[in-house]
């Protein structure tokens, strides 16, 4: 074999070998957001359970004597503003698959209209919106996450995917003070889905988090989310006496990432695991309420009651599991599972930035939820349709 020859063949040799690692036998292939969309959106709607049954008569349409106007305004000067194009793409049927259509990822591909592509006087109708719906300190965090997609941006010196205005509004339906709508807000570690009927709001999925947590420098330098659901869920499962702690307990050692019921996982099935609270004292109790009311709380303050007395109702059949240690810094997981509510918080991995491995405080993601068939609210759709629409 002459010696040219020869180098082409090992050349040859070499580059077989060099196997991309998601084909190599033995590991799964990483599917991509858009077939996983393609999974859910086939699979139709549950909702979350418990064992894949559907607990029924759990959500209701009743007045809640809270009133949706000032959001329904808010919605209609937001689309007021856009221009023909723009409504075009930003607005849905009520009952589309839309809904369902969003994800964690910066690289995720969204509809609707962006804050990047807003003018001023746009943005801050888009901004009003969301203030319509929120509390004070739900505009806050989802303001600061923005920033923080900022700020990662300037560590990474990339702004392809990642920066603070790359945040999509779609409204679903026709603002109304009687027929269901809705809108939602979707964009890299910030979701929220806002569903209206009548007075009646349901305002999950929502999804908040951020790498880093902390700006330390750059534009937004100070800027920092998520401490009190941290601070908050450590004190509580330090709180519990020490059988107590152990029965809340799932697995010591904390994996890079432990939340389940993130983008695409609209009819996941998880089980009871930890310790129920009918085990706890009343101390313990108000003190599990208090944890839920931080998450809830980023909604506006009547129906964030209205939603904490829901949650209250069912607060004895309300589960509370921990992974990883208790220590003053520790990097955690918990889990709060009701059948009216299930939260997720979790430190996780590096993604953005270092790419340890290892989980830490500077990488947060939480999940609320509405199980048994009422995220995007709808049960109150199909019960809402049953009534007025059964042909």
């Amino acid at each position: 074999m002459t010696p040219r020859p020869f180098f082409l063949f090992l050349l040859c040799s070499f580059a077989l070998l060099q196997v991309a690692p998601a084909q190599r036998p033995g590991r799964p292939r990483r599917v991509p957001l858009s077939e996983q969309e393609k999974k859910t959106i086939a699979e139709g709607f549950k909702g979350l359970t418990t064992d894949g049954k559907v607990v029924p008569g759990l959500f209701k349409i009743v007045s809640t004597g809270v009133s949706t106007e000032p959001v329904k305004k808010a919605a209609e000067a937001f689309l007021n503003g856009l221009t023909a194009e723009q409504r075009k793409k930003t607005v849905f049927k009520v009952d589309d698959h839309e809904w369902r259509k969003w994800a964690n990822q910066h690289s995720y591909t969204r509809q609707g209209v962006s804050f990047a592509e807003m003018n001023d006087e746009q943005r801050r109708l888009g901004f009003a919106l969301l203030e319509s719906g929120l509390s004070a300190r739900g505009l806050q965090t989802t303001r600061d996450i923005m920033k923080l997609n900022e700020t990662l941006a300037e560590l990474k010196k990339s702004w392809d995917g990642y920066g603070e205005w790359l945040y999509h509004f779609t409204i679903m339906g026709e603002p109304s003070a009687t027929k269901p709508w809705g809108w939602q807000f979707d964009g890299h570690h910030a979701i929220i889905n806002y569903f209206v009927l009548g007075d009646q709001v349901v305002m999950s999925p929502v999804f908040l988090g951020s790498e880093p947590v902390k700006a330390e420098s750059g534009k937004h330098k100070g800027t920092v989310i998520m401490q009190e659901e941290q601070d908050r869920g450590l004190a509580f499962m330090q709180s519990l006496p020490a059988a107590q702690q152990k029965q809340a307990l799932i697995k010591g050692e904390k994996g890079g990432t432990n939340n389940l019921a993130e983008a695409f996982k609209d009819n996941l099935i998880v089980a009871k695991v930890g310790i129920r609270a009918s085990e706890f004292d009343e101390s313990a109790k108000k003190g599990l309420l208090g944890l839920i009311a931080v998450f809830v709380n980023h909604q506006a303050e009547g129906h964030a009651k209205v939603r904490l007395e829901e949650v209250k109702a069912h607060l004895e059949d309300t589960y509370f599991a921990w992974i990883g240690s208790t220590g003053k810094d520790a990097v955690f997981y918990y889990r709060i599972q009701s059948p009216v509510i299930y939260i997720e918080f979790d430190h996780q991995r590096p993604i953005g930035l270092q790419r340890t491995g290892i989980p830490s405080r500077e990488h947060i993601h939480a999940v609320i939820r509405t199980p048994n068939g009422n995220d995007y609210g709808k049960s109150l759709l199909e019960q809402h349709y049953e009534k007025h629409h059964r042909k």
